[in-house]
């Protein structure tokens, strides 16, 4: 999702949450570091790379892939838990997305699912965005064809769920002087 599969790079909610940082006077640059497709075993893979420069934030959206695989939600938790020490290793702030299985998931499965996102931020002392697709995911007019993957008024939304977490996190981060629209 981070990716924007199906949408243009410019609808994608990196580049939607970096116009808002902008907007903002936050002098921040949005990488997308988003690989359709990809699991919480291949985040895990590309982490290192992903922490290159001088990063500040990493907002963690990975496990939806796992989730629809059906893959365990252990092993999930697992290479969650070993991306966010990574991450804080290096002195970085996480922002957990959590995830949702679907309903037709089972009810353990669900349970398991929701818990270990929660369970994740908890141990690790991290931000958890409850749900990353939050008063998007199973509307039929704010996502693609697929069902599952957000469309550009989606992904607006998405966006605004996403900020509303992040920026308190970066709120001393703000220059007094930054005009709206400033370059990063």
């Amino acid at each position: 999702m981070t990716a924007g599969l199906g949408l243009s790079q410019s609808a994608s909610y990196p580049a939607l949450l970096q116009q808002r940082l902008e907007a903002e006077g936050f002098q921040y640059e949005v990488v997308n570091a988003g690989v359709s497709g990809d699991t919480t075993a291949g985040g895990l893979r590309r982490i290192d790379w992903a922490l290159e420069g001088d990063v500040k934030v990493v907002i963690l959206e990975l496990g939806a892939n796992d989730i629809l695989r059906g893959q365990s939600v252990e092993e999930m938790k697992k290479n969650l838990a070993q991306i966010i020490e990574r991450i804080k290793d290096r002195g970085v702030v996480v922002l957990l997305a959590g995830m949702e299985a679907p309903t037709n998931s089972g009810t353990e499965y669900r349970r398991a699912v929701h818990e270990a996102f929660e369970l994740l931020a908890r141990e690790h002392r991290v931000v958890l965005i409850p749900f990353f697709l939050e008063g998007v995911a199973g509307v039929p007019s704010l996502n693609q064809g697929d069902g599952i993957h957000p469309n550009a008024e989606g992904t607006r939304l998405v966006t605004d769920t996403v900020y509303r977490f992040l920026r308190p996190l970066i709120q001393g981060e703000k220059p007094k002087s930054a005009s709206p629209g400033a370059a990063r």
